[in-house]
C-alpha cells in the first residue's frame, strides 16, 4: 500500500468541514468494536477463570487419581500390595491410602449436631509424601493428628464447619458413625458408635465443600470409626503431570485388572466441566456477534463515505488512480477502525479483568459458586485469538463498500450531486 492511498484513507477519517458527521461516525465504529473486544475478553476471561479456580480448589482435597474395587462393601482389602504396584509406577510421584466416610458431628457440651465427610490419611510428618495440598491448607495447628495419650485421636476440620460447631485446636469433638449399628432390646431401639477426638487443627482452601463438611483424621482412627478393620476405601496418588492422569489412570486400570477401577480427576468432575465448558462456547459465540455488529457500523460507515467522496473518487480516477487503489484506501480505512479499536478494547479488556481478580470486586455466594469471588484469568491464547477474529472480521466488512468505490466511472462520479 503506498504512501498516497494511506494519506488519502488518513483525510477520510478525518474528514471536516460539511463532513464532519463521518469523522463521528468512524468514532462510534471504533466504539462498536472496542465493546465487542473488552467484553469478549473480559467474559472470556471469567469463565477461563472459574474453570481453573474450581479445578484448584477441587484438587486441593482430591488426588489426580483414585484406585478403587467393584463389589457389595467397595472397600480394598488387600491394600499393600495394590499400594505397591500403584507406586511403582514411573508415572505416579506419590500414593497413599484413605478411607471416605460420613457421620455426625458435635461438640461436647453443645447439642447442635452437624452431618460430616470423614477422611482419614496418613499423618503429616518425616517420610509421608503429599498427595494432595490440603495440608499445606491449615491455617491452626496441623495434620499431625498428635494427642497426648499418644493415639492420634486428633481432628482437623474445616473453617466453616468449625465455626459452626464452635470449636478450635483443644476443643473435644464427637464424632457418631453409622457403621456397626446395633439394636439396643434394653432400650428399645439403634444405638450408635460414639467416637471423642480432640481438635488439633483448622484448614480453609477457599473451596465450600470441604471447608464446610470435611473432618480429616488419622487413617488408623478412620477405619476404626468405619468399621473397616484392616481396609481402606481405595488408594489416591499423584502424577507428575495433571493433564496425562487420564493416560496414567487407563494404564493403571490395565495392569491392576479386575476388581480394581481407576479415575482421575476429570473423569469424577466431568459434568462440571463439561458444563463450564460449553458455557465458554456459547459466551463467546454470544459476544463475537456483538464483534459482528460492530462489522455492520464499519459496513455502514464506508458506504455513508464513498457516498460522499463519490466526486472526489471521480476526479482521482480520472487523474490516472487505478481502481485497485481505490479499494485499498477503503480497506486501509476498515482497518484503521479495526486495529485502534480492537488495540482499545484489548487495553480497557486486560485492565478490567485484572482489576477485577486482584481487587475481588465482584462477591459470590459460595454456598451456590463453590467460590467467594468471581475469578478473571486472561490467557495470552485468548487474547491472540480474539484480536486476530476481530481484526479479521473488521477487514471482510470493508470488501463491500471498497468494491462499490473501485467499480465508480470517472465521468459519472464527478457529475455526482
Amino acid at each position: 500500500m503506498s504512501r498516497l492511498e494511506l494519506s488519502i484513507a488518513w483525510r477520510y477519517l478525518r474528514s471536516r468541514g460539511s463532513a464532519r458527521l463521518f469523522s463521528f461516525i468512524s468514532v462510534i465504529a471504533i466504539g462498536g468494536v472496542l465493546v465487542g473486544v473488552s467484553a469478549l475478553i473480559v467474559i472470556n476471561g471469567v469463565m477461563t477463570g472459574m474453570q481453573t479456580d474450581l479445578r484448584e480448589k477441587i484438587l486441593v482435597g482430591s488426588p489426580d487419581l483414585r484406585v478403587l474395587t467393584f463389589g457389595d462393601d467397595l472397600v480394598m482389602k488387600e491394600w499393600q500390595p495394590t499400594l505397591a504396584r500403584v507406586r511403582r509406577n514411573p508415572r505416579v510421584v506419590a500414593a497413599a491410602p484413605f478411607v471416605l466416610t460420613q457421620g455426625l458431628a458435635t461438640a461436647n457440651g453443645h447439642s447442635y449436631a452437624e452431618g460430616v465427610f470423614v477422611e482419614g490419611i496418613p499423618p503429616a510428618g518425616p517420610g509421608v509424601a503429599d498427595v494432595t495440598s490440603i495440608r499445606t491448607h491449615a491455617s491452626t495447628g496441623d495434620f499431625r493428628f498428635a494427642t497426648e495419650d499418644g493415639e492420634h485421636r486428633g481432628a482437623v476440620l474445616g473453617k466453616r464447619l468449625a465455626e459452626r460447631l464452635n470449636v478450635f485446636p483443644g476443643s473435644k469433638l464427637t464424632l457418631v458413625s453409622p457403621a456397626g449399628v446395633k439394636f439396643n432390646a434394653a432400650v428399645g431401639s439403634y444405638v450408635p458408635r460414639v467416637y471423642q477426638f480432640e481438635v488439633t487443627g483448622v484448614f480453609e482452601t477457599g473451596m465450600y465443600e470441604y471447608d464446610n463438611s470435611y473432618v480429616y483424621v488419622d487413617l488408623d482412627r478412620a477405619r476404626e470409626f468405619a468399621g473397616l478393620g484392616d481396609a481402606v476405601t481405595g488408594i489416591e496418588a499423584r502424577t507428575t503431570n495433571r493433564w496425562e492422569a487420564g493416560d496414567v489412570a487407563r494404564q493403571l486400570s490395565d495392569s491392576l485388572g479386575y476388581p480394581y477401577r481407576v479415575l482421575d480427576w476429570q473423569e469424577v468432575n466431568a459434568q462440571l466441566f463439561q458444563a463450564l465448558k460449553l458455557e465458554k462456547l456459547a459466551m463467546r459465540v454470544i459476544l463475537l456477534l456483538i464483534v459482528l455488529v460492530a462489522a455492520f457500523n464499519i459496513v455502514s460507515t464506508l458506504t455513508m463515505v464513498v457516498k460522499d467522496k463519490t466526486r472526489e473518487i471521480g476526479i482521482l480516477k480520472a487523474m490516472g488512480l487505478p481502481s485497485r487503489s481505490v479499494r485499498k484506501i477503503f480497506l486501509a480505512q476498515g482497518l484503521v477502525i479495526g486495529i485502534v479499536g480492537t488495540a482499545v478494547g484489548v487495553a480497557i479488556g486486560v485492565t478490567a479483568g485484572i482489576a477485577i481478580d486482584r481487587g475481588q470486586l465482584i462477591p459470590l455466594d459460595p454456598t451456590v459458586y463453590f467460590i467467594d469471588h468471581l475469578p478473571v484469568t486472561i490467557q495470552l491464547g485468548d487474547v491472540l485469538w480474539i484480536i486476530g477474529a476481530s481484526v479479521i472480521i473488521a477487514a471482510l466488512a470493508t470488501l463491500y463498500p471498497a468494491i462499490q468505490a473501485a467499480r465508480l466511472f470517472p465521468v459519472e462520479a464527478i457529475r455526482h450531486e
